[in-house]
């Protein structure tokens, strides 16, 4: 990116001028000395009108036309489940890494290893592991907190019109982060492989199998066989681990991204 040369200015007879202590001239000093090597106030400015740009090419909010200043007050707790959904998957990913180093999918061997590897590895991190129990908690917590408010987002988002011209795209790519919020907590849910993980693995097997043409083909895809086994939570930990936390995050930065360039919609 090129940005248009501007005049010198005497920084340094500016700074004399004016009536500062110690600290302040040491952080403008810092600010000036950072700005003259990497233009930082250049670009900046360049993002102020861009931003500027994009708003006034977007029609008013519902307030805005009808001049209804605060009478929506009572809306606005709700309007802060986005960003406690954003809060909980932050909490759940960094518990999540904290996890991983101790977590084992399943003993060597793919399809032939042995499940119970995992079982026994949450036992310990629950039960031997220094804080293991809270950091496994926390986790679990943390994911089902984020979707019930991704849920509950989407609720508010629905019955307040929020998802109306010119928002459709933001609110299809909602549906989307939902629905790969679910497979996350499915996923998640199966690499204890305790009683409840395999028996909810299996309803996943027989649900695979029932579609049409392609059943046989997506349980061996996604479970790796027809009933639970090594490779059914390898298949999981690979997709809840590798695949999940980047599509999600890149899908999150879009939809505030959109947020961010239309702003909020008050209810309608």
């Amino acid at each position: 990116m090129s940005l248009e040369p501007k005049d010198d200015h005497d920084h340094k007879g500016w700074l004399q001028q004016k009536d500062l202590s110690p600290v302040e001239k040491g952080y403008l000093s810092t600010l000036m000395w950072i700005d003259k090597r990497f233009r930082i106030v250049d670009y900046m400015e360049l993002l102020e009108n861009l931003y500027y740009k994009i708003n006034l090419q977007m029609p008013k909010s519902h307030t805005e036309q009808y001049n209804l200043d605060n009478k929506f007050w009572y809306w606005y707790p709700l309007y802060s489940l986005g960003f406690f959904s954003l809060l909980a998957y932050i909490v759940a990913a960094f518990s999540g890494a904290l996890l991983g180093f101790y977590y084992v999918p399943g003993a060597a061997g793919g399809a032939t290893g042995d499940p119970s590897a995992a079982y026994q590895q949450i036992t310990f991190i629950m039960t031997d592991l220094n804080f293991g129990y809270m950091l496994r908690s926390i986790h679990r917590w943390s994911a089902q907190v984020m979707t019930a408010a991704v849920f509950l987002h989407m609720l508010r988002v629905y019955f307040t019109g929020a998802y109306k011209e010119p928002r459709e795209l933001n609110w299809l790519l909602g549906i989307v982060l939902i629905s790969l919020t679910l497979v996350f907590g499915y996923s998640g849910y199966l690499l204890t492989f305790d009683q409840l993980a395999f028996w909810a693995s299996q309803i996943g097997v027989e649900m695979a199998l029932s579609i049409p043409l392609l059943g046989e083909w997506a349980a061996q895809l996604v479970f790796g066989g027809f009933t639970p086994s090594a490779a059914t939570i390898q298949r999981m930990y690979l997709m809840h681990v590798f695949l999940l936390p980047f599509i999600v995050t890149a899908l999150i930065a879009i939809h505030i991204g959109i947020v961010w360039m239309q702003g909020i919609a008050e209810p309608h």
